[in-house]
């Protein structure tokens, strides 16, 4: 069984989850896998993707700062790589993905004395938000969530190795890591050791450099302290996510993704720790997402959440310093599915533009995936026989890899043209994970399928063992195939997947009337009924919460 993701993280365990699926076909212990390439941003090349230790693939993504709700550029990050596990899983490697979380830090601390609570009990309100959020947008592939404090004897004998090798000298209970002992510092940003800067203010004094960085920051005097060789204090923010990673994955392991705005500082810092530490490079392949804008200009959320320059202070800018988040009530008016849909359709590189008119462009693109699905649903549903068994799209079989999915289509023209578009799609996932061009071709095909029920007027009336009905059945499983992929279409959508606010509310009143009609069967002791509209409704993603006070609903996972 799956321990519950939500729980688990909420209670800061970093065992790892159980990620047990339906077993792999001989593909996914063999070495011939498919051509993937890469785009590194140390080489700045595309490279050919091949593990350090294949089929094992280890990728540590850096995780929020939990000490405000989540805003939307949070998830661009977890909903890219989600989409890249699954990929990976799909072309037959064994994915190990970590996502850490940082719950010691400034702001965490700033946030603590403003609201007269520990740090701690932010620490756990923030991760919940942001954890609930990852669960809305289908962001359930994550191995490992570690968090920082529970981290402090593998960042502290961290920090003592770099001492010990001479990278790392102390100043009256800070430590600093001496950027002028690495001669290859700046090599993943490109900057010159005369262009570094380092934290100002009073630690600024006690640097041999500018640009020498915090393994360890004394305590001021607060509570928030660890004891250390060094005396009482906490880590900087780049020594912990190399703590973490080397924890879990290693020395050197396959990616390290995140954030365009992250190169510089922290995983600059990051490769500069880890590699002089270990003697090996920290990571073999870098990947960076684009950022988030709102409209024109701005980016979503702060510089890496914790500098923010006027640069960052524009009109455009959302960012949780502004009090911008609550990324729930977002999700409550378009859905997750529309969310992750809208941050898919763009490469993982480029720069994604955020307004309510795109989400609702992304919704209305949506729309006609659900109108077909609802026509498939007519045809195939309403008759059943031995030989062919009615089926509901979201009931159509999954592929578990890439080659068990692969089809001979003989001289089917609609198979032809679904073989093809299979073709096409996993070309472009192997082109450093183009899940924009991908799209696409999910588009081209929807527009081929039409075609073919239009052409053959299908209807609830067909016959399901018509040759031209078969097809269709074949071809939307190649839909549901790659669609599930891409972590879209997984279960259905209440509503039809519109997310507007007028249409959650019908909903609730459309969910209310059957509680009433459920409770109303249950009074006249009609308990099969009552049964059946509680198991119809979970069917559809809908949980009935029975309580003293009465029975409410939730969306379930």
């Amino acid at each position: 069984m799956k321990t519950n993701f939500l729980q688990r993280s909420i209670l800061y365990q970093t065992t790892k989850m159980s990620t047990a699926t339906a077993s792999q076909n001989d593909s996914d212990t063999s070495t011939n896998k498919p051509a993937i390439r890469v785009y590194n941003t140390l080489s700045k090349t595309k490279e050919p993707f091949e593990p350090l230790h294949p089929p094992k693939v280890g990728i540590y993504l850096c995780g929020p700062t939990v000490y405000a709700e989540s805003h939307i550029g949070h998830m661009v990050g977890p909903v890219i790589f989600d989409t890249i596990k699954r990929y990976l899983r799909f072309s037959g490697y064994d994915v190990t993905w970590v996502v850490n979380i940082t719950d010691v830090d400034d702001k965490l601390i700033a946030k603590s004395r403003e609201r007269g609570i520990p740090m701690s009990q932010i620490a756990c309100e923030m991760t919940a938000d942001y954890l609930s959020n990852l669960r809305e947008l289908g962001v359930n592939q994550i191995d490992y969530l570690p968090r920082a404090t529970d981290h402090m004897p593998h960042i502290i004998s961290f920090i003592k190795a770099l001492e010990d090798k001479d990278y790392a000298y102390a100043v009256d209970g800070d430590v600093f890591f001496d950027v002028a002992k690495d001669s290859n510092y700046g090599q993943l940003s490109n900057r010159s050791m005369e262009s570094q800067q380092g934290e100002g203010g009073e630690a600024a004094a006690k640097k041999r450099s500018p640009g020498d960085f915090a393994l360890w920051k004394s305590s001021k005097g607060d509570s928030i302290a660890w004891d250390s060789p060094w005396g009482p204090g906490r880590p900087g923010w780049h020594i912990e996510c190399s703590a973490m990673s080397h924890e879990i994955l290693g020395n050197t392991f396959d990616i390290h993704g995140g954030g365009l705005d992250l190169m510089f500082p922290h995983h600059e810092n990051e490769l500069a720790q880890s590699g002089c530490c270990h003697d090996a490079p920290m990571v073999k392949y870098w990947m960076h997402n684009g950022l988030m804008r709102a409209g024109e200009k701005g980016k979503v959320g702060g510089k890496s959440d914790r500098e923010e320059s006027a640069e960052d202070a524009s009109a455009g800018k959302i960012s949780r310093s502004k009090g911008d988040g609550g990324l729930s009530t977002v999700i409550r008016r378009h859905t997750g599915e529309r969310i992750r849909f809208f941050l898919l359709r763009t490469h993982y590189r480029s720069t994604i533009v955020y307004n309510e008119d795109g989400l609702q462009e992304a919704g209305t693109s949506l729309e006609a995936f659900y109108r077909f699905f609802d026509r498939f649903n007519e045809i195939t549903s309403l008759q059943e026989s031995s030989q062919y068994p009615g089926q509901y799209f979201y009931d159509l079989p999954l592929g578990t890899c890439r080659t068990q999915g692969e089809f001979s289509p003989g001289e089917d023209s609609l198979l032809l043209e679904m073989h093809s578009a299979r073709e096409k799609f996993l070309s472009s996932m192997d082109d450093d994970f183009n899940t924009g061009a991908a799209i696409s071709v999910l588009f081209d095909s929807l527009r081929t399928l039409n075609r073919h029920i239009d052409q053959h007027s299908l209807g609830p009336a067909a016959e399901l063992n018509l040759p031209a009905v078969v097809s269709l059945i074949k071809a939307a499983t190649v839909i549901r195939e790659l669609t599930s992929v891409l972590g879209i279409f997984l279960k259905p959508v209440l509503g039809g997947g519109s997310g507007d606010e007028a249409d959650t509310d019908l909903l609730d009143d459309v969910v209310k009337l059957l509680i009433n009609l459920r409770k109303e069967a249950r009074e006249r002791k009609d308990y099969a009924t009552g049964d059946a509209i509680r198991d119809r409704l979970t069917e559809l993603g809908v949980a009935l919460l029975d309580k003293k006070e009465g029975t409410s609903w939730e969306r379930s996972s």
